[in-house]
């Protein structure tokens, strides 16, 4: 009797951990400060979402929409892997744009899960009827009190073009001297990034590296490996400043472990 005691409180407590590494939201709060930002956008507040997989956070997305909420975000970026080629539900992921939508803006750019099940066009078209920004290969300019910044986003890779291919597509129109948000679902492509004029990049896909463990960081990226060097936090090179999304959901490895989906709040300081 004790030892199917002892099995089954080791299953409930194995089942807890679980649920909670996988469904506890957390919020990382970063600072990005430069004297390229716009007076008018200090303070500025973009809320991240990346990685949703169709995960589900409450009923109709509840949690997510209201920790969303409560950090009284000015824009929100959604940077790909919404659904999962797996599993694919849209309108469970759907059921999250609609209350993030009622928040504040959003812009999307989409993952490598969107082109692979070769459903893209179905998916811009359902975040377009919703009040969506969808940024494919495309920039677009914010303007506060007669200032402006721009919003730039590629596509993912896999959808046919290189990453510099879509990053000048993207910023033809733009100058230089315009401070630039870079929606781009790949951290590993950091180096191509930082060669553009590109100020902050907001990426994903390495879902934090699955597993997380003390000084070691992630263990196993889609596209960088095992210990791979971009999986989460800011990362800096040249002028170019790199967020990392840790993301929400899983994919094909079902689980996380000591890493929380993560929610990513950056806030402008303009110098």
């Amino acid at each position: 009797m004790k030892k199917l005691v002892y099995v089954l409180f080791v299953f409930v407590a194995g089942y807890a951990f679980l649920y909670w590494n996988n469904h506890w939201l957390v919020v990382t709060e970063e600072t990005i400060s430069s004297e390229r930002i716009p007076q008018a956008f200090d303070g500025y507040r973009i809320v991240q979402i990346s990685d949703l997989h169709d995960a589900t956070f409450g009923d109709k997305q509840s949690k997510l929409i209201e920790k969303v909420r409560a950090t009284d975000p000015d824009v929100i970026f959604i940077t790909g892997d919404l659904i999962d080629k797996n599993r694919y539900d849209l309108q469970n992921s759907l059921h999250a744009v609609e209350g993030l939508v009622q928040i504040a803006d959003v812009y999307y750019v989409l993952g490598n899960h969107e082109v692979a099940i070769n459903r893209v066009d179905e998916i811009y078209e359902a975040l377009e009827k919703l009040g969506v920004h969808i940024l494919p290969n495309t920039s677009q300019e914010i303007e506060r009190d007669g200032e402006r910044l721009a919003i730039v986003g590629i596509e993912d890779p896999l959808a046919g073009l290189d990453v510099q291919q879509m990053l000048d597509k993207a910023t033809q129109t733009m100058t230089e001297d315009t401070f630039t948000l870079l929606l781009a679902h790949r951290p590993e492509d950091f180096a191509v990034y930082a060669q553009n004029p590109t100020d902050v990049v907001f990426s994903g896909h390495a879902h934090g590296g699955q597993i997380r463990l003390p000084i070691i960081g992630g263990l196993f990226s889609p596209g960088q490996g095992l210990l791979p060097q971009y999986t989460a936090g800011k990362h800096v090179a040249e002028d170019t400043t790199l967020v990392i999304s840790r993301g929400l959901g899983n994919s094909t490895f079902p689980f996380r472990l000591f890493n929380l989906p993560e929610i990513v709040v950056v806030e402008l300081v303009a110098k």
